[in-house]
């Protein structure tokens, strides 16, 4: 058996334009993000989604001095998820860039200290009775401190909260955000609300819709960072597959020539082995042979390949929490700073967040991350702009489905929503475009503008908030809906995709919209997934769009064109060039045995199909076809035929019911 890594061209190339944008700074010090929440910044609760790396931290700075100085507020309090990531809080010189004030934390108002959980609250009550107008805590001891207060006793208070979807709307497993809910209830808090995240916690959503439509949000997204970079111009996301265990492939997709964060699985996932330390081992002998360790912790390994030596970090082996300590010190402190201070970071949960290594260019992870917040956070760790790298890569190792375990299914689905997840980071990644009705006779479109002949546009402030701010986060509940994933592969007829499933999906998740709204919604989910999944093309002087194989003239877009096709098709064509013929076999096999269940709406969406390839073909669709189209119809026609059977069945029992009736009363 071939046990090594099927290595694969890349699911998503993105190429940016290096414009420099997103990182010059203005007469302030102002970066792009920093001016956009900064125009905002008199709104009672910001929103604001960026990636890592665009400046969050300082953003927040600039709004938080404006409240104290010009809004009448009091106090500041920032709460960070973990302790680490209160370093990016600490104090900073900003009037030396042309603000007008600086940003200071006093050491005791530093709560992201080691010590007592008891302690930390105290500090908390202590400076919201003192005259300190700064502080920086975790979200912990908020949560504990909060347990000792009223609402009201964060009146005049700016509340900042960094990596905002660790928070969550469901009460029962986050106490922060009910805490965050009674403040906004009981007291006059200012609140900024700050994320890397483009998903509300995967499942949960961080806000409930009522209090979402209490923030002002502020978006920049990751086409607007990376686009504005100076060094970076490209970024690939690639799915490499292998039988066996995934210690025995590794060697094949990491490449020691390039500045790598290597995740290795949960120990509870079904690619782990069980033992996390012997699986480092079996890695580090990939590369080459351990000659020393450092002082910090840094292991000096010989590459087997070529004898240089690279510096590898052991972020896995948690039984030294001395050494682990020095280790990360080493880290953040010279490494984060020069480029030769480490080659490889080998990491089981760490590295996500509120880490910094500006020379990482490869994310190589091992098996399915089934939060899409965490994969855009392990992404978010290669693309920050360093001089030198001009590309950065996102590699998922995946475990093959081997037919004879009794894995397959959740194997097969493991693999689906991989591809479904880098198919939503393309839409995240790839450059935004804004669609509007094509009428006749119209001016020309301004660039990032395309016309639509039959499209409708949002008529209402709430569709127009969802598309400005949530856009993404639906296309998540989208595809992470299990009847999506095997619709994906191919399952579907692809207007049954988009016009059953998604209105399906977005009346779920938004009940408060009509059915006029829900349509908008449709359509623009639907033209910005095919168009953001398609390739375009220019040729002369006019521009092409690649659809369903075919390229389509931008000028000549039509919404029935469009809804022709199944936005996440490739996810099927992904996997076919992706495995071996056999393993295609096992995938197509699982999703047949586990494959949904015809609904009224897919039939009589269908039922005009059916009917007109029985007429080109002479004969009804079998449902044993090899072809996926015609086996669908067939098993359609077979669900109407029970349908009519049933309904026969139960006309004829009440026909029967009645004449009983009937006979009891000539007899009564």
């Amino acid at each position: 058996m071939n046990r090594s890594a099927n290595v694969r061209p890349n699911v998503v190339d993105v190429h940016y334009a290096r414009t420099g944008a997103s990182i010059h700074t203005d007469s302030l010090g102002m970066r792009e993000m920093q001016q956009r929440v900064f125009a905002r910044r008199d709104a009672q609760h910001l929103l604001v989604k960026a990636p890592p790396a665009s400046g969050k931290s300082r953003a927040l700075m600039f709004v938080a001095l404006d409240k104290l100085y010009n809004q009448g507020r009091r106090k500041v309090i920032v709460a960070v998820p973990e302790r680490s990531i209160g370093a990016s809080f600490s104090s900073t010189r900003l009037t030396a860039h042309g603000f007008f004030a600086d940003w200071e934390i006093k050491p005791e108002n530093n709560l992201c200290t080691p010590g007592s959980s008891a302690g930390k609250v105290d500090a908390f009550l202590r400076f919201l009775d003192g005259p300190d107008a700064t502080l920086v805590c975790t979200h912990a001891t908020l949560r504990f401190a909060f347990e000792r207060l009223a609402p009201d006793a964060f009146n005049g208070t700016v509340l900042a909260i960094d990596e905002f979807h660790h928070v969550s709307a469901d009460t029962e497993s986050s106490r922060l955000g009910a805490l965050l809910r009674d403040v906004m209830a009981g007291s006059d808090v200012h609140i900024i609300a700050m994320t890397g995240s483009y998903f509300r916690g995967d499942t949960v959503p961080v806000l409930s819709s009522e209090d979402e439509a209490k923030f002002t949000p502020v978006t920049f997204n990751y086409y607007d960072q990376l686009n504005g970079y100076e060094h970076l111009k490209s970024l690939g996301i690639g799915h490499h597959f292998y039988q066996g265990r995934y210690t025995e492939a590794i060697g094949a997709v990491l490449d020691l020539n390039k500045k790598t964060i290597l995740h290795i699985p949960n120990v509870n996932s079904g690619e782990s082995t069980k033992d996390k330390i012997e699986e480092v081992g079996f890695i580090l002998d990939a590369i080459g042979e351990v000659v020393s360790q450092e002082e910090t912790g840094i292991l000096r390994v010989r590459r087997r390949d070529t004898g240089t030596i690279v510096l590898v970090a052991d972020l896995v082996d948690d039984t030294d929490q001395v050494e682990r300590a020095e280790t990360l010190h080493y880290l953040t402190s010279v490494a984060s700073k020069d480029r030769d201070g480490v080659d490889i970071i080998i990491a089981l949960g760490m590295a996500k967040e509120g880490f910094d290594w500006p020379f990482a260019e490869h994310a190589l992870t091992v098996g399915y991350r089934a939060s899409l917040t965490e994969v855009i956070q392990i992404i978010g760790r290669v693309t920050r702009d360093s001089p030198g790298k001009e590309h950065a890569q996102f590699t998922n190792l995946i475990a093959e489905p081997d037919a004879t375990t009794d894995e397959v299914k959740v194997s097969v689905n493991n693999m689906l929503k991989a591809i479904t997840a880098s198919l939503l980071m393309e839409q995240v990644l790839a450059q935004n475009f804004t669609f509007k009705a094509k009428n006749t006779g119209e001016e020309p479109t301004a660039p990032g503008v395309l016309r639509i002949k039959g499209f409708k546009e949002p008529t209402t402030a709430r569709v127009k908030q969802i598309v400005e701010t949530d856009l993404n986060d639906l296309k998540a509940t989208i595809l992470q809906d299990d009847t999506f994933a095997k619709a994906a592969a191919g399952n579907l007829d692809p207007e049954v995709t988009n016009k059953v499933l998604i209105p399906k999906i977005i009346r779920e998740r938004y009940p408060d919209l009509d059915e006029a709204q829900v349509e908008e919604l449709r359509q623009q989910v639907v033209v910005d997934s095919v168009i953001k999944n398609g390739e375009v093309r220019e040729v002369g002087d006019k521009r092409f769009v690649r659809m369903a194989e075919k390229f389509v003239n931008i000028d000549e877009l039509d919404i029935n064109l469009i809804d022709s096709v199944n936005p996440f098709q490739r996810a099927f064509e992904v996997m076919s060039k992706s495995v071996t013929p056999s393993v295609l076999r096992i995938i197509s096999d699982a999703i047949t045995a586990t494959r949904i269940e015809v609904t009224d709406e897919e039939a009589l969406a269908l039922w005009p199909k059916i009917q007109a390839w029985a007429k080109v073909n002479g004969r009804k669709p079998d449902v044993r076809s090899e072809d996926s189209t015609e086996k669908r119809y067939g098993e359609v026609l077979l669900f109407l035929q029970r349908k009519k059977q049933q309904h026969v069945a139960a006309q004829r029992a009440a026909e029967a019911d009645g004449r009983l009736d009937g006979q009891d009363g000539a007899s009564g």
